[in-house]
């Protein structure tokens, strides 16, 4: 097939479906469904987008935050959990706005995830009987660690449901009344969107592993850089964010425009494949959807070490994404310097910084003969935490037991271990050495760690030691081994607590106080930079980029910009111009075969066809069409200025009498209309101008002689 550029206009002969575009009209529309808690890894935002005609969600998270309004699964059911009487003891419900909003605006053709946490809601959504040919696309790895983090979720829920007893069809009781009210104070942050069910419209039942079977049975897996055709109107492709193994950026290209979905991005990691900024040039949208600026203020990031909650003794390991970086002015610097400083390892080097913290942090503590308990779900940090710990246990010549307890341990590690093409060149070139990915390959061999899917595993009791070191899933402080082992350590001041920033770490740590255990708050890199942001627009040369509203101090527009500025904000719908004033169609062998053009000037050639306008892979294609034009039958089309000069003559051969009106002046501008009578064989007026000539005639035979004689003096096809 041939690539040609061109202007379609209306014709007989062309088809009219889909119709050529209009290069003014609105050909997308967005709507910020959520924007996320903490804007970071565990709750991405969500949007809806309107792409000719076609209703495609982004990412589709859980709100995890509702979690802490609920008390822990005391130890006994009938014992008390700290301070915990404004908490409600009952079977949790869940908050996924995303899939609220989209249940609410109707059909949505497909889902684009752009990591593990994006995918944790979905199954609320493709339960919905209205929902059942929705399409799924998403990393390999990522599906494969959503699945593994929603079954874990699931079966960490049945504690709930073995304590205060099984889920009822009908609102439970603590929805009602003063509990009610309760709960509106403890959580304020949840957005009140249906004033006919109280308020909590967001608020649902878990979803079961059957439903999780169902949702995954939808999902199309891609690799990087794959393209992938949908409903043959768009191409998806998913490229590296860096942000977490299997995170992806989003790229939709459509007959008229080309997007860029950009979620949170970091652009060197140390163990997943960087951010592959460069398959983004061009686009003409982006659409920016990353929140981690919002995650708190700039001055907080320079508490490394102070304690920010004197009663829990929190300490903060931060200097993260709102670190104070060198200022970056673009002022005659080139791509190349551009590039370089984006990738420039100030981020591992941060990153890796935080990581030795916490690992010294947790040295303290073992020497004092305290156990460390790390709640941390991001299997990116728990793998290159591992990896420190082991070599600063080494190089500290202490032997301390290593524990990782989850239900889905065994299979995460095993799985991280077989997917070198979705890690960092360096984890890569380990491959290509025989060396182990990770670290922690060499710690299961020596046997200082060990995985076990419960407490209560056998296993587990025979190996059990203090002090030691455990890793268990995140999930607010509500579920699994992190509420009991919390339970255990909160009064020994020599224990110490991981906790990842992001959460309101007094409403979390509610139901076990008063706590005497030491708590580091750490916070890790979530997104880019905010320093960095308006050189990578620079580097990706967008027309419009749609911004959060909230975020628009961070990156003002300026007139120096070559893009302009939308911004957006949650619930709200904007529409997005079409960028291009000109498409591209591609033109079948066989259609181009059959062309007969001729040459209009130096630059452009014409030639008459009858061809189908179709739609495929995104790209307007001209077919040909099922019955072929009879050239013997058909009316010649013409083009060029009639020179009005050699008009008398064309006429007189044709044996018609003819005179130009009394003003005629050939040396006249060509623009200019000329008058022609005609006395015989019949009455007929030429009217000549520099766009049209047009025959005004009773007589039909006339008119078809004199129509003769001015074509040949004109091109035709």
């Amino acid at each position: 097939m041939k690539l040609v550029s061109a202007k379609l206009l209306p014709s007989p002969s062309l088809s009219r479906a889909p119709q050529a575009p209009d290069a003014n009209a609105h050909v997308t529309s967005q709507t910020c469904l959520d924007t996320g808690v903490d804007g970071g890894y565990y709750t991405p935002a969500s949007h809806l987008l309107e792409v000719e005609g076609l209703r495609i969600l982004l990412d589709c998270p859980i709100d995890l935050s509702a979690l802490t309004a609920f008390s822990a699964v005391p130890l006994g059911a009938s014992s008390s959990s700290g301070d915990a009487e404004d908490l409600i003891r009952g079977v949790p419900y869940y908050r996924s706005p995303t899939a609220v909003a989209a249940a609410k605006a109707g059909r949505i053709d497909a889902v684009l995830v752009s990591s593990a946490t994006g995918l944790l809601g979905l199954p609320f959504l493709t339960r919905l009987p209205g929902f059942a040919n929705t399409k799924v696309y998403v990393t390999e790895v990522a599906a494969r660690m959503g699945s593994l983090m929603m079954r874990e979720l699931v079966e960490m829920h049945r504690e709930f449901v073995r304590c205060y007893g099984p889920d009822r069809d009908q609102s439970p009781v603590w929805m009602e009344g003063e509990k009610l009210k309760k709960l509106m104070s403890v959580l304020q942050k949840i957005t009140t969107e249906d004033e006919e069910n109280n308020n909590l419209a967001a608020l649902v039942s878990l979803y079961s592993l059957d439903n999780i079977e169902e949702c995954m049975q939808k999902t199309q897996y891609v690799k990087y850089g794959e393209e992938v055709c949908f409903n043959g109107m768009l191409m998806l492709k998913a490229s590296s964010s860096g942000l977490e193994l299997g995170n992806c950026v989003w790229t939709i290209k459509g007959p008229r425009a080309s997007m860029t979905y950009l979620p949170s991005s970091i652009f060197v990691s140390a163990h997943a494949l960087d951010f592959d900024y460069s398959s983004l040039k061009g686009n003409d949208v982006i659409l920016f959807s990353d929140f981690s600026s919002l995650n708190g203020m700039y001055d907080d990031n320079k508490k490394m070490g102070e304690h920010i909650v004197d009663e829990t003794d929190i300490l903060l390991a931060s200097n993260s994404v709102f670190s104070t970086e060198k200022s970056f002015r673009d002022d005659g610097m080139d791509e190349d310097e551009t590039i370089k400083f984006l990738c420039s390892n100030d981020d591992i080097a941060e990153e890796i910084e935080r990581i030795s913290f916490i690992c010294s942090c947790i040295i303290d503590a073992i020497n004092s003969g305290g156990s460390v308990l790390i709640p941390i779900g991001r299997i990116g940090i728990i793998l290159l935490l591992l990896e420190h710990m082991s070599e600063t246990l080494h190089s500290s010549n202490m032997k301390v037991p290593i524990f990782m307890i989850s239900e889905t341990a065994e299979e995460i590690i095993t799985f991280t271990n077989a997917l070198p093409e979705w890690l960092c060149k360096s984890r890569q070139e380990k491959l290509f050495s025989c060396e182990p990915l990770f670290g922690h390959v060499e710690l299961l061999k020596e046997g200082k760690l060990s995985l076990f899917s419960h407490l209560y595993s056998k296993g587990l009791l025979a190996a059990w030691k203090e002090p030691c070191i455990v890793f268990c899933p995140h999930w607010s402080l509500r579920h699994g081994p992190a509420v009991h082992l919390l339970h255990r350590w909160r009064a020994d001041k020599r224990c110490l607590l991981v906790l990842e920033q992001g959460v309101d770490a007094e409403l979390t740590l509610k139901p076990f106080m008063p706590l005497a255990i030491q708590v580091l708050g750490c916070s890790f890199l979530s997104g880019i930079k905010v320093g960095k942001i308006d050189p990578l627009l620079g580097l990706l040369k967008p027309k419009l980029i749609l911004f959060p509203e909230g975020q628009k101090s961070l990156c003002p527009a300026t007139d120096k910009q070559p893009w302009s500025f939308l911004y957006y904000s949650k619930g709200k719908t904007i529409e997005v111009p079409n960028m291009r004033e000109e498409f591209e169609v591609r033109m079948t062998t066989e259609v181009a075969f059959g062309l007969q053009p001729r040459q209009l000037d130096k630059t452009t050639a014409v030639a008459r066809l009858k061809a189908k306008l179709l739609l495929s892979n995104g790209q307007y294609v001209l077919a040909a069409a099922k019955s072929e034009l009879d050239r013997s039958e058909r009316h010649l089309l013409h083009w060029g200025t009639v020179d009005a000069s050699c008009i008398p003559s064309a006429l007189q051969e044709k044996g018609i009498v003819c005179s130009f009106s009394a003003d005629a002046d050939y040396s006249a501008p060509s623009d200019r209309e000329r008058v022609i009578s005609i006395t015989s064989p019949g009455e007929a007026l030429v009217k000549v101008t520099s766009e049209r000539t047009t025959i005004y005639c009773d007589d039909e035979e006339t008119a078809e002689r004199v129509y003769d004689a001015l074509r040949s003096i004109c091109n035709g096809i």
